[in-house]
């Protein structure tokens, strides 16, 4: 403590912090951050034990400290190693702007200190977007995005009552990439969680599926709020990056799972208040055939498509999902920065609201007049 609070820069032990700047993630939180590199020779040994211990305060209300620590195991190092090892640690924050008191020690008391401002602001055109975390609030990094969204409880239901469907492709930003990273799943969840808070959707459906894999990889009925948990888990058994033996028969195995999916998810006989597909860009061998989605028939709800793509210069062309929601008149969003997510959601939310509020007074005339 005497050392946080004195703000010194110490170093007994040679060290380089480097602080990171606050940048706002697809999660809706903001996340900072350090590295820190020591010479391995000053390491060198049969083992150490390296403490790290930091805390973080809003500089505006510097009584509402958080604390923070981490131990690093180090390996037997020899006493001529050459270059450096470099240790990593993160937070997340809301808007506002904090202090950082930094310091690290070895088992001998030996110290190396820091201390550094951060501010994580939104730019004023952003402003009205409501993060997934106060402003002022200092938290730990969530290890993994399936964690149930407890907040989803605190918004206040509307007399809207939406109900959707939302059909997500579970595919990495690399057709050929055989795991899914954390940037593409943190995405993912972050457009089922911003449409699931929205006051005015009250009940959601979720079908998470795999294009390549051509399986439905899980499924939940309409309820209200989704079961990130369960999700997460049904997840693992995604096995990206192999090849489906079976698969390999069919000519357009990919195009044939897409619009079976279609035909039986789009072509229900009854309806929610929309249905939103999402998911990366999805480059199929070939297009689903528009003659076999018109045999759907006109739907009575509205059909929007959320397509996450970090980089869309890289592939500026429609995709498979794309072609295949123009047949029900459908939307498209691109989302690339995590203000499109919000932004993208509250229009889409606006839309089915309106459409849902004309086609009740389409039926009160309706059956008025009759």
């Amino acid at each position: 403590m005497a050392v946080l609070e004195a703000g010194q820069i110490r170093q007994d032990i040679p060290c380089t912090v480097t602080d990171h700047k606050a940048e706002l993630g697809f999660d809706l939180r903001f996340h900072a951050g350090f590295d820190v590199t020591v010479p391995l020779r000053e390491l060198a040994g049969n083992g150490e034990i390296l403490t790290v211990i930091f805390r973080v305060y809003p500089r505006e209300a510097p009584l509402h400290v958080a604390y923070f620590v981490q131990h690093f195991n180090v390996p037997a190092i020899e006493d001529d190693a050459k270059g450096d090892a470099t240790l990593q640690g993160g937070i997340d924050l809301g808007e506002g702007s904090y202090h950082v008191d930094w310091l690290m020690r070895d088992r001998a008391d030996h110290l190396c200190s820091s201390t550094w401002d951060l501010d994580a602001d939104l730019p004023p055109k952003d402003k009205p977007m409501p993060l997934f975390i106060t402003a002022n609030q200092v938290t730990e990094s969530i290890p993994q995005p399936f964690v149930n969204d407890v907040a989803a409880s605190d918004s206040k239901p509307t007399d809207d009552n939406l109900t959707v469907k939302l059909l997500v492709n579970f595919a990495p930003q690399e057709a050929y990439s055989a795991a899914l990273q954390r940037t593409d799943t943190d995405a993912l969840v972050s457009i089922l969680k911003t449409i699931q808070r929205d006051p005015r959707v009250a009940h959601v459906s979720l079908v998470a599926f795999n294009i390549d894999e051509g399986r439905i990889v899980y499924r939940q009925e309409m309820a209200s709020r989704i079961d990130f948990q369960a999700l997460g888990k049904a997840l693992q058994t995604m096995k990206l990056g192999t090849i489906n033996l079976q698969h390999l028969e069919q000519k357009h195995s990919d195009s044939d799972f897409l619009e079976n999916l279609i035909t039986s998810e789009v072509g229900a006989a009854t309806h929610p208040d929309a249905v939103i597909f999402a998911g990366p860009k999805a480059m199929l061998s070939a297009d689903v055939p528009q003659d076999s989605l018109r045999r759907i028939g006109d739907i009575d709800c509205p059909v929007f498509y959320m397509n996450y793509a970090l980089d869309p210069r890289a592939v500026p062309w429609k995709d498979s999902i794309s072609h295949a929601i123009r047949t029900f008149k459908g939307t498209e969003y691109t989302i690339s920065r995590p203000r499109d997510l919000w932004f993208s959601t509250s229009e889409m939310v606006n839309r089915i609201v309106r459409h849902k509020r004309e086609r009740a007074l389409a039926t009160a005339v309706g059956g008025g007049a009759h």
